[in-house]
């Protein structure tokens, strides 16, 4: 199959992307004391050929925090420091920048905060969290007051806020891998009873007052989601994402977002997010196959021809392939990522990956 339909251009009301690659959210650990610098301004400027350059995790409020050295956007220090990557990027390329918001919830830790972690109701997640000191288990969270929802709303309203006043496109709201969003979303983390969970219809309230509210400040044309029904990451456990998606979905489809971010369901769920997500949203679906794993070119061109999405994300190849959508298109060899420096350190592994024109490729 011809690669063509990935290098088409696009066009959803005001959006307008030169083609369908975009840089997939990677959490990089590199945003020393939580403020984007120059080293961050330099590798979003390296990618700004993405469709969209969406950042990684960044939490909408310092209790959010729950890895070493993760962006926020919660005062106006991180503001400033995301506002040269905004700079950095529309120098450099067309790429549109969206910020991920994303607070931890649960899998926050008090080492980061200082705090007991929130989350929706208080069920502990298995496993642990990485410190300088050494892996931590998770600690039980306090769960969120029905009074104290619209303060956990209103962090990542703030944030949203922030973002477009620091020159981002828009926002990206993270309910997906087990996070804060995602927990109100799943029967093994929401307990509740004061009608924001016990069955689909609460479990899903929050997120689209969420949704609602983001886009009601910034606008739904900057207002994304990401969402990765079935997937078990950080201890979750959905009994049925079909139902949970389907109502979830038919409520983001009111608004004319600025797109759907999907995680590809495994083989094993028996059907297709991406095509559950098309089937009631008629915005621009952005797909993703998943963490290890992502669309060969030929498959992804194939979910754009056929109009089941509309942009194609990728992570692991943009980490060492800053020029991916030029790699792709003319059939260039890939650099190889080095996994052992995906996460903490400097430079290497993170802006030292060459581009076509200086690297040994012909």
């Amino acid at each position: 199959m011809s690669v063509d339909a990935l290098f088409q251009p696009y066009t959803h009301g005001n959006l307008t992307l030169p083609h369908r690659v975009a840089l997939a959210p990677l959490t990089r650990n590199r945003a020393k004391d939580t403020i984007p610098g120059d080293l961050n301004v330099e590798y979003y400027a390296q990618r700004a050929s993405a469709a969209f350059v969406i950042t990684e995790g960044t939490q909408p409020s310092a209790d959010g925090q729950g890895y070493l050295d993760t962006p926020g956007l919660h005062n106006d220090e991180q503001q400033a420091g995301w506002a040269k990557v905004a700079e950095g990027v529309a120098a450099a390329g067309e790429g549109k920048l969206v910020i991920q918001l994303m607070h931890t919830g649960r899998v926050a830790h008090s080492f980061y905060t200082g705090e007991q972690p929130l989350a929706p109701s208080a069920v502990t997640a298995d496993g642990g969290v990485f410190t300088p000191e050494g892996q931590k288990p998770y600690e039980l969270p306090r769960e969120i007051a029905t009074e104290e929802l619209e303060t956990v709303k209103g962090y990542y309203v703030d944030a949203a806020r922030r973002a477009i006043a620091a020159g981002a496109y828009g926002v990206e709201l993270h309910a997906a891998n087990g996070y804060l969003l995602h927990q109100f979303l799943s029967e093994n983390t929401n307990t509740r009873t004061d009608g924001y969970g016990t069955d689909v219809a609460g479990r899903i309230r929050f997120v689209v007052e969420v949704v609602e509210a983001v886009a009601a400040e910034i606008g739904a044309e900057r207002t994304g989601i990401r969402i990765s029904p079935g997937h078990p990451f950080n201890d979750i456990a959905e009994v049925d994402p079909r139902a949970t998606y389907d109502a979830l979905l038919t409520e983001l489809a009111r608004h004319d977002l600025l797109y759907v971010h999907v995680l590809e369901t495994e083989s094993y769920t028996g059907y297709s997010a991406v095509e559950q997500a098309r089937a009631h949203f008629a915005g621009t679906i952005v797909a993703n196959e998943g963490f290890s794993e992502e669309f060969d070119v030929d498959g992804a061109a194939k979910l754009v021809a056929a109009g089941t999405a509309d942009v194609i994300a990728y992570g692991r190849r943009f980490i060492a392939n800053p020029d991916l959508p030029r790699r792709l298109q003319e059939g260039a060899e890939l650099n190889e990522p080095n996994q052992r420096t995906f996460y903490q350190g400097g430079a290497k592994g993170y802006t030292d990956y060459p581009a076509l024109e200086t690297s040994s490729v012909g």
